[in-house]
């Protein structure tokens, strides 16, 4: 009998967990460090791999992603290493998307062809911003000049490319949006990620905003307009958006993040990783030490760098397969959760609202209801 999981398929994020510098506004699990001893991580990461895989066997491995942190910061050498004991220890699928998030700084731009000699075939490049003045507010240590170079770099030595964009920084109108975004869909090799701003708690900005030093935020109404010019400018460039802030070309989706929104299985490895695997058709969450020494360190004493294991119930497994695949333009089809999980009449109601639709029981959301989501699954969730 076919799991859930296998619809979606099986991928492997591994966590690279160090930066140059921290951005003020990263909420990641991500450190500074002046040495960092590669090799070792080369032999935690193999026998990570090891060991998830004898509970794995027989597996097609769809995606690799190697996120952070800042990946890029790797040698090529290691990134070697990892997916040479990843497609040892799984089979590869025939089009295996292996995703290398990276910083657009001259010097890892210059890395590009290494990481295409080790098996890497698509790269995320954090651009952030294309206005210099807001690049240094975010604590980037970029300027658009690098980001445009290293985006052509990408261009030429991946299969796939995509970058990143934050919208709704200070001091930033709806006007300066616009054009800003204007000229990213230009630059767009396929896919681009554009996430509105927040403010994390625990954060640089955080801790400014709690003071009132945060000046030039956009009003809540503005981020809304931004949010909805986004929609429009995207889907006219022909990148509709197929999750809340993601947007493609047809065939340019993240296969790796369709994994986690279609609710496949992936191992999560490294400091701060989490996982979600079908076993003995049981959900698992899988969790590990945030801390890099500390995951280090567990690894090479125990055998094993995840934290315990939490079962997830059959219904917190079909809630969280609601929240993650609501996110998707094409929906979730409603077969894969019990009808005791969702509201039936809260949906019908949300239909004649046209903040939903059903069809051929697949429950999407409309492209009004998209920005509500948070209150869309308070509501149909019973």
């Amino acid at each position: 009998m076919t799991e859930p999981w296998q619809k979606a398929g099986f991928g492997l994020y591994i966590h690279w967990p160090y930066c140059s510098a921290k951005c003020p506004y990263c909420d990641f699990n991500s450190h500074v460090a002046q040495q960092i001893d590669q090799a070792r991580w080369a032999r935690a990461y193999a026998s990570e791999i090891a060991r998830i895989g004898r509970e794995t066997p027989n597996r097609i491995l769809r995606s690799v992603f190697l996120g952070g942190g800042t990946p890029s910061l790797m040698d090529p050498d290691l990134v070697a290493e990892i997916l040479d004991a990843a497609q040892i220890t799984w089979t590869p699928a025939n089009d295996i998307e292996i995703t290398l998030e990276a910083n657009p700084t001259s010097i890892e731009a210059g890395r590009f062809a290494g990481y295409r000699a080790a098996g890497v075939n698509r790269v995320s490049v954090g651009v952030q911003a294309l206005n210099d003045a807001d690049l240094r507010r975010l604590g980037r240590m970029h300027s658009v000049a690098e980001a445009k170079t290293a985006l052509e770099i990408a261009g030429r030595t991946f299969d796939r490319m995509s970058f990143d964009l934050i919208y709704a920084r200070q001091h930033q109108t709806l006007a300066d949006w616009q054009r800003e975004l204007k000229e990213a869909v230009q630059m767009a090799q396929g896919h681009l990620s554009l996430y509105q701003l927040t403010i994390e708690d625990g954060t640089v900005f955080g801790a400014r905003f709690a003071r009132g030093q945060l000046p030039g935020l956009p009003a809540e109404e503005t981020g809304a307009d931004m949010y909805f010019a986004t929609q429009e400018i995207c889907e006219a460039a022909g990148l509709p958006a197929y999750e809340v802030s993601n947007h493609a070309q047809k065939g340019h989706e993240s296969r790796h993040n369709l994994i986690y929104w279609r609710g496949g299985d992936y191992a999560g490895i490294g400091p701060g990783a989490h996982g979600r695997l079908t076993l003995e058709r049981r959900r698992i969450a899988t969790s590990t030490p945030l801390g890099p020494s500390d995951w280090l360190d567990q690894v090479e004493q125990t055998g094993s760098g995840e934290a315990p294991r939490e079962t997830l119930s059959p219904s917190d497994a079909q809630v969280e397969r609601i929240m993650i695949g609501l996110r998707l333009g094409e929906g979730m089809p409603m077969a894969d959760v019990g009808s005791d999980c969702l509201n039936n009449n809260k949906i019908n109601d949300l239909e004649d609202q046209h903040l939903v639709s059903v069809t051929d029981g697949t429950l999407v959301l409309t492209p009004q209801g998209r920005p509500l989501l948070n209150a869309i699954l308070r509501e149909i969730l019973t």
